[in-house]
């Protein structure tokens, strides 16, 4: 389903530096300069249909990067990563949803733009509606929604999608008890599915509920790629509390 090779992603901690056109086509051998860090270097793995993988470490050290990179919105600048399937992002919670379009709006748009036809959109719009608990805000602007409304509906407009490989980045700790709740049982009927997902998250529990294999990242680098319990265990020894 995936297959990463010798991933390597490089920032530049100065935002008003510019890349020259040797930059751009010296390649991945070129030393890096001062200002400059690897988010992510020397990763790779496989995915096959169905695996549910938890992403692990501490904040800065990869995991959002990995997943932008599987969701094709970033491009490495060393080696590959290749999937054979549609993506599901929920990664930056309201990313792609525009603020001065209500939420009626907005869920047509989202959901036409990730491939779902007229009809589809029409069939399960409700679904999203009740979903989000949005019925009273649908025709209301998306910038004047509350953070937590705004999750509500990016991720019930995300879980929609007939995508195979559904992206999760730290959503699970964003809402109230019973919005989680619904998250959680939303998740567990993809899998059910043989749907993959990816999930990033600091919640212990969340990560052995849901995911049997986990990817360390410490340092931009992969650690461990292993049974989760052990990559938790591997963390919490690298990290004690």
């Amino acid at each position: 389903m995936i297959t990463a090779k010798d991933l390597g992603v490089r920032f530049r901690r100065n935002r008003g530096s510019r890349r020259s056109f040797k930059d751009l086509f010296s390649g991945g051998t070129r030393r890096s300069r001062p200002g400059e860090f690897w988010a992510l270097r020397d990763v790779s793995f496989d995915v096959r249909p169905g695996e549910a993988i938890g992403v692990v470490g501490r904040n800065g050290q990869g995991k959002s990067t990995l997943l932008k990179l599987v969701a094709g919105v970033l491009f490495p600048d060393e080696g590959t990563v290749s999937v054979r399937a549609g993506v599901a992002p929920l990664i930056e919670l309201t990313g792609g949803f525009v603020g001065d379009l209500t939420v009626r709006d907005n869920v047509q748009l989202t959901a036409g733009l990730h491939g779902l036809s007229k009809q589809k959109i029409s069939e399960c719009f409700d679904a999203i509606i009740d979903f989000a608990g949005a019925a009273e805000v649908v025709d209301t602007p998306f910038k004047h929604l509350s953070s937590g409304m705004k999750v509500r509906v990016a991720f019930a407009v995300v879980s929609q999608l007939d995508e195979p490989v559904l992206l999760v980045d730290e959503v699970l700790a964003v809402g109230d008890r019973a919005f989680r709740v619904k998250c959680y049982a939303r998740i567990e009927e993809l899998l059910a599915e043989n749907r993959t997902l990816f999930l990033v998250s600091h919640n212990e529990r969340d990560l052995r509920r849901f995911c049997k294999r986990g990817l360390y990242l410490n340092g931009g680098r992969l650690i461990l790629d292993g049974p989760i319990e052990e990559v938790i265990e591997r963390y919490n020894s690298d990290h004690p509390a």
